[in-house]
């Protein structure tokens, strides 16, 4: 792990900083990981493994656009930075192996707060089984975290978004919406939420559905897949976009949130939600029709929906309750277009 000093006065402070970020994670690389060299030296050495392809991404998690400091605990933060990155090696059907970190963060949060986050990143760390293999830190006014993750998949088999075909049938997995409105209840908090309360549970720590992925994608069952990150009503249209496709969705078979939500949004906030929320990091696949009867309901007490069918025409359609359809417009969250940090809504 590097250091970006800022001036030959931090640097003792600094090693201190690299030296407490490495004793959380020294000791978390398994054998299986790939990790020949990890932190301490100028760069990591990861060897992969035979018959499988490198999945490469990296995700941003910025202080004031997906969290708040007075708001979000630390520990929540470490968390949801490692699960949402991994949320795309999922969506491709691999497994993650290591990640870097790069943190930028003022000198005030180099104490108790950095420690909440070393604590929830060591815990994702741990359960999604993907090491720190190093990164760069420096001193910055607001928290800004990058997260560079390396995964793995089988040879030729990892899922795209640009394989779908008219007359497949539309899967989410999960309850969709309730990101959103978890983040809705946070924001109404004056200090910091409680992570553990069940109606923040997914805005807090996400899971990303990494064995789903993989069972899709081994079982030859998806033709086309990505996570619902920025909203179905926006990431559908991405997929469709890339298969040069068009979809017809049911409002009757979108899986809302718990009833637990209904005491404090209505339904048609729930619907709103589950269209247009992001964070959900759910996977949004596409499977043959004739394969299609072979998807559970279920997987492992996951809910797996059929909520619709890709069709010719490229656009996204929505068939309401009535039977009546209309466009569905991208409503989720665009980070260009939505500079109050407020999500769009078209419903």
């Amino acid at each position: 792990m590097r250091i970006s000093p800022a001036n030959n006065t931090q640097q003792a402070s600094e090693r201190a900083l690299i030296r407490r970020i490495s004793g959380h994670f020294r000791a978390s690389a398994s054998p299986n990981s790939g990790l020949r060299l990890a932190l301490g030296d100028d760069a990591a050495i990861w060897k992969p493994r035979a018959g499988f392809e490198t999945i490469l991404t990296c995700d941003w998690f910025l202080e004031g656009t997906h969290f708040l400091r007075k708001t979000h605990p630390p520990e929540a933060v470490g968390w949801k930075c490692l699960a949402r990155a991994v949320s795309d090696i999922a969506a491709m059907g691999g497994e993650p192996r290591c990640f870097l970190l790069s943190l930028a963060l003022p000198g005030s949060c180099a104490g108790h707060w950095l420690n909440g986050f070393l604590r929830g990143l060591r815990r994702a760390s741990a359960k999604l089984h993907c090491p720190l293999a190093g990164g760069d830190t420096t001193r910055r006014d607001e928290i800004l975290i990058n997260i560079t993750l390396v995964g793995e998949v089988e040879l030729g088999r990892g899922s795209l978004r640009s394989s779908a075909r008219p007359g497949d049938q539309i899967f989410v997995s999960g309850r969709l919406g309730e990101a959103q409105l978890g983040w809705e209840l946070a924001k109404r908090s004056r200090g910091l939420v409680d992570g553990h309360k069940g109606l923040l549970k997914k805005h807090l720590y996400p899971e990303p559905r990494i064995e789903l992925g993989r069972w899709l994608v081994q079982n030859k069952f998806v033709s086309a897949m990505m996570d619902l990150s920025d909203g179905l009503s926006s990431d559908l249209a991405r997929l469709c976009e890339a298969s040069g496709v068009g979809a017809a969705i049911q409002c009757k078979n979108i899986p809302l949130s718990a009833e637990q939500f209904s005491s404090a949004f209505s339904e048609k906030s729930r619907l709103a939600a589950a269209l247009h929320g992001g964070d959900d990091y759910e996977l949004l696949f596409c499977v043959r029709k004739d394969k299609a009867k072979r998807i559970p309901s279920k997987l492992h007490g996951l809910a797996l929906t059929n909520i619709g069918e890709v069709t010719t025409k490229p656009r996204v359609q929505l068939v309401e309750l009535s039977g009546k359809s209309g466009l569905l417009l991208p409503g989720g969250w665009d980070p260009f277009q939505n500079q109050s940090g407020k999500k769009t809504k078209n419903l």
